[in-house]
């Protein structure tokens, strides 16, 4: 999956990441997982977990701006890890 995106200041878009991969290689599963949205942009609701991807629809932010989604999930088997989206943000 793209880790960069462009999004309309007035869009409420998901982002997701897709963990299938990393999870594979280790045989293990998302426990739980938290997204962390910077200052002027809004998280609408918690993180959905669906099986290996996790999905943030996150609004707002400034023209111009740029901005980093981060997500951190912790496995059935107690590790943590954590994945960045980058999004810039423009007039579509």
């Amino acid at each position: 999956m793209p880790d960069r995106f462009v999004k309309d200041p007035a869009a409420r878009l998901d982002y997701s990441w897709d963990w299938s991969d990393w999870l594979e290689a280790i045989t293990d599963s998302i426990s739980s997982a938290t997204v962390t949205v910077p200052a002027g942009l809004t998280a609408v609701g918690a993180p959905v977990v669906d099986g290996a991807l996790v999905t943030q629809r996150v609004e707002g932010g400034a023209l111009d701006g740029a901005y980093t989604l981060v997500c951190q999930i912790t496995t059935a088997g107690g590790l943590i890890d954590e994945r960045s989206i980058y999004l810039t943000i423009d007039n579509r």
